[in-house]
């Protein structure tokens, strides 16, 4: 490995902060689980229109190669140097932000966990890969009452011959070009699968991009309850499972881009008026640190005036505080989009 396999026409934030004198330093650097820069930069080595171009093989990654993930994910979070995260796990009581069920379709709200003692799913072998989804799959299955539900592996048992075509919508797929040159796609479908409850509004991807990707939606605008489902369930996982965590970034990922609250609380909506006039819902979406991405999420395009708006932030602010922040921007946005 050297300096200049990174890409010249790379626009990453690691071609930004990787400097001759911090490769230099870190690149013989490994965690206590084999980790390197090596690994860490491939997918950014791979991918030049990378937007971030790094990865963390584990939680340690964060710790030995601070020089590199620091600077890149004060940039990217918009925080500064020695701030630490706070998290707020509580219920909130919000009002119906669409109670005459207009204009929000949907609401979802996702966090994201990897369990201590485990390298990221893009650094671990396939053996330690299959204890964890064991040892998740055991605590997801001792759920009760409303978050009570059954975990389906992608490896279909001999007794099935197919999934449904509802189990089929509710499977996540294998990770993009930027997952798979990181390795997060090694042994996939293998040890991957999916838990959801009767109603599907609770369910849990297992090895996906991270160990869990926790999920609570509901077709409604609804948002207190959403997210109360939610905290529900986390302190019941809590008691069996402990999460990685550290007390400047909160809870850690592979991608440096989703630590802190691991939590994307978005909706979706569709604004006929505000369509037609996207500056102006740009910029009452950014006056509340909300995003706007295409109907289907990142990267695709809005079909039928159909927005799927979120936060922006996940470090530096609380749990609470991004549904709050969501609930009062789409309250504004409603206003708006009744009064053009």
């Amino acid at each position: 490995m050297n300096f200049s396999m990174l890409p010249e026409t790379s626009k990453s934030l690691v071609k930004k902060y990787l400097t001759k004198e911090i490769f230099k330093a870190l690149k013989n650097e490994s965690t206590d689980s084999g980790f390197t820069l090596d690994k860490a930069i491939r997918s950014g080595i791979l991918n030049p229109d990378s937007s971030i171009g790094i990865y963390a093989g584990d939680a340690q990654s964060y710790k030995r190669f601070s020089t590199i993930f620091d600077p890149i994910i004060h940039e990217y979070h918009g925080i500064s140097k020695g701030k630490k995260h706070t998290s707020a796990l509580q219920s909130v009581h919000l009002t119906d932000p669409d109670p005459e069920r207009k204009y929000i379709l949907s609401t979802r709200i996702r966090i994201a966990r990897n369990l201590t003692g485990f390298n990221f799913t893009n650094h671990i072998d396939f053996a330690q890969r299959k204890i964890l989804e064991k040892k998740i799959v055991g605590a997801l299955c001792d759920l009760k009452g409303y978050v009570r539900g059954e975990y389906h592996s992608f490896e279909l048992p001999a007794k099935k011959a197919a999934f449904t075509l509802e189990e089929k919508k509710m499977q996540f797929e294998k990770g993009d070009r930027f997952q798979d040159a990181a390795g997060i796609n090694s042994d996939f479908p293998k040890c991957r699968g999916i838990f959801y409850t009767p109603d599907k509004r609770f369910r849990v991807w297992v090895n996906e991009e991270d160990h869990m990707r926790i999920i609570s939606q509901d077709s409604s605008s609804d948002i207190s309850g959403v997210f109360n489902l939610l905290c529900k369930a986390l302190v019941v996982l809590e008691q069996s499972l402990d999460f990685v965590k550290d007390d400047t970034y909160g809870y850690l990922t592979s991608c440096p881009s989703n630590i802190g609250t691991t939590m994307r609380a978005g909706v979706h909506i569709r604004l006929g008026k505000l369509n037609q006039n996207r500056t102006l819902l740009a910029s009452l979406t950014k006056a509340h640190g909300l995003q706007i991405r295409g109907t289907l999420g990142e990267k695709t395009r809005v079909d039928n005036a159909v927005f799927d708006i979120s936060n922006q932030r996940r470090l530096g602010v609380s749990e609470v505080q991004i549904v709050k922040n969501l609930h009062q921007g789409l309250l504004e946005i409603i206003d708006t989009e009744k009064n053009l």
